[in-house]
């Protein structure tokens, strides 16, 4: 007989066993019961850039389209992307600083921003040391994908030597023989100034360079720097400025009745981020160049991307929204390219990644990480009442894109 302690033995070894089986069969896919996909984690984005000041106006546009591209993932049940912000001030060394915060603290799988050139050149050197990768959508110096470009940082916007040959082109379409180079004394202005100038003398060899003048970043008062041009008396005044600098320069130009004597050229003098500060002081007829305009070009891609951006922000979107638009785009397909969250795999599948954009087909060439888009010129105008650019000529990436030879032979420098 067996006793009662036995069979409470031999039933708790039964349903034990019983319990095994079932989750064995479970874990191999043949039980009744299907197991619930485990979900991918967030990736998780940290996003340094300028929040106060004269240059926020970029970063806020860049800021507002990323997350509208964030939205529309998630809304058709792709990746999920997070993200934090931090303020950088336009300074470089709080740049760098947020970073290193971002990645140590906050553990962010990727960093992004910033307006200012010097401070994405900083982060992007920490990136490259951490191995984290960086999406840059507001600095334009050339050496970000250049000659320090590298494996873990990536361009949304066209840069320094995709403007100045753009500029380039627009001037040597102009009678203009004698130049007058002027601009905010950082990487950026510098940067922009020289691949303008070394493109025009390529283009137009019988340019003369009159002289040139630079002012600090952050300065208020360019009266002093537009009597010097006055008295010169150049053809042209071509101009490097940029964030907060651009729409006082701006102002200045207005106030000082310049462009009446002598014609200005300046990139983004007719993107609406640049024109909105200055309400009905802008100066009309400054020339420049711009990748992107709300009502420009005229497409079905774009009016889509105008309504969603104006219904979600209340306002039409501005060049640096793009950037901000194409950087979470670019990303949130490269992870569904990739089937993981795996920052190495993240990077394989961004590098010659195409996606479409409201300014048509954009790539991120696989040799140098850069945006290859189109970039148009014109000039400020009044239209039907609103500041806006005016004749406007489009230019596609192959032709102002710089080539892939130049940019391995800039990296063995």
């Amino acid at each position: 007989m067996v006793s009662m302690v036995g069979k409470k033995k031999s039933h708790t070894l039964t349903r034990l066993g019983s319990m095994l089986l079932i989750t064995a069969l479970m874990a191999s896919g043949c039980g009744s019961s299907p197991v619930a996909k485990t979900e991918q984690k967030p990736i998780k984005v940290g996003i340094v850039d300028t929040y106060t000041g004269g240059a926020a106006v970029y970063a806020k546009d860049s800021l507002d389209g990323f997350k509208l591209a964030v939205k529309e993932l998630e809304d058709k049940g792709g990746p999920k992307i997070e993200f934090v912000t931090r303020d950088d001030e336009f300074k470089p060394d709080k740049s760098t600083s947020w970073a290193k915060e971002l990645v140590m603290r906050e553990k962010v799988d990727f960093l992004a921003g910033t307006t200012n050139s010097a401070g994405s050149l900083a982060v992007s050197q920490y990136a490259k040391e951490s191995k984290v990768p960086f999406i840059v959508w507001g600095g334009m110096s050339d050496r970000i994908t250049g000659e320090a470009g590298h494996r873990y940082v990536f361009s949304t916007l066209p840069n320094t030597a995709i403007i100045g040959k753009a500029g380039a082109v627009q001037l040597s379409k102009t009678s203009y023989q004698k130049v007058w180079i002027a601009g905010s004394d950082y990487e950026y202005g510098h940067s922009l100034i020289n691949n303008l100038w070394s493109n025009l003398t390529t283009l137009k060899p019988d340019v003369k360079k009159m002289g040139e003048s630079w002012w600090r970043v952050g300065e208020t008062d360019f009266t002093p720097y537009i009597n010097a041009i006055r008295s010169a008396k150049p053809d042209v005044l071509v101009v490097g400025t940029g964030g907060a600098d651009m729409v006082a320069f701006m102002k200045a130009v207005k106030a000082t009745g310049l462009t009446q004597e002598i014609p200005v050229w300046a990139h983004t003098s007719y993107d609406p981020a640049t024109l909105r500060p200055l309400g009905d002081q802008a100066p009309e007829g400054v020339m420049g160049t711009n990748p992107y305009l709300y009502n420009y070009p005229d497409t079905a891609e774009n009016k889509a991307f105008v309504e969603a951006f104006k219904k979600e922000y209340n306002r039409e979107p501005a060049a640096f929204a793009l950037y901000g638009y194409m950087g979470g785009k670019f990303l949130g397909e490269a992870i569904t390219k990739a089937g993981s969250t795996d920052k190495e795999k993240i990077i394989d599948a961004m590098e010659g990644l195409t996606i479409d954009t409201p300014v048509g087909k954009a790539t991120l060439r696989k040799e140098d990480h850069q945006v290859a888009i189109p970039m148009s010129y014109g000039v400020v105008a009044k239209v039907n009442g609103v500041f806006t650019g005016k004749d406007l000529h489009t230019l596609n990436s192959d032709e102002i894109m710089p080539s892939v030879d130049q940019i391995l032979k800039s990296r063995s420098k």
